[in-house]
C-alpha cells in the first residue's frame, strides 16, 4: 500500500513542534534522533553543538498516519518558509474539527476560522505557530 507522509523542515525548532503536535493530535514519537547521534565517519562534518542539538529525523505516528520532520543544519542552511504547502486533516466530527483547529491555532494565526462551507463541509484554514499552514476539514455528507 503506498501512504503519504508529509516531511516538515524546521530551523531549529522541530522537537518542539512534534511534541506541540503530539500534545494536539495525541499519537506516539516511536524515533527522535539528533544530528549528534548519526554514526561518525571520515567524511562526516565536524558539528556545532547547536547542530548536534537539532532533530536529524523524527516521527510521529497517528491513527494510520505518519507525520516526519527534521531541522535545518548549518550544512545545509535554514529553509525558508513559504505558502506553498499546508497539510490537510479530514476529521470524523465537528467537535474533534474543533478541537484540532482551537488546538493548532494556539500561538498562530487563523485565517479562516471553522465554518460551514458551501460545499457541504464544516472547514477552516490556520497557519501554526511553526509557519506551517493546515486545512481542517470535516466532510458532513461523509465524502472527502
Amino acid at each position: 500500500m503506498t501512504t503519504i507522509n508529509p516531511y516538515l523542515i524546521f530551523n531549529g525548532t522541530c522537537e518542539a513542534a512534534f511534541l506541540f503536535y503530539q500534545s494536539v493530535f495525541g499519537g506516539e514519537i516511536p524515533y527522535l534522533g539528533k544530528f549528534k547521534d548519526m554514526p561518525k565517519d571520515a567524511d562526516s562534518p565536524e558539528l556545532s553543538e547547536e547542530d548536534g542539538n537539532r532533530v536529524m529525523h523524527v516521527c510521529l505516528s497517528v491513527g494510520s498516519m505518519m507525520l516526519m520532520g527534521s531541522d535545518s543544519n548549518s550544512a545545509s542552511g535554514d529553509v525558508t518558509f513559504g505558502s506553498n504547502v499546508s497539510i490537510s486533516v479530514n476529521v470524523e466530527s465537528k467537535e474533534e474539527a474543533d478541537k484540532i483547529f482551537n488546538g493548532l491555532s494556539e500561538q498562530g494565526n487563523p485565517h479562516m476560522p471553522m465554518n460551514d462551507t458551501f460545499w457541504g463541509a464544516y472547514f477552516g484554514m490556520l497557519t501554526d505557530q511553526f509557519g506551517i499552514n493546515w486545512m481542517v476539514n470535516f466532510d458532513k455528507n461523509g465524502k472527502q
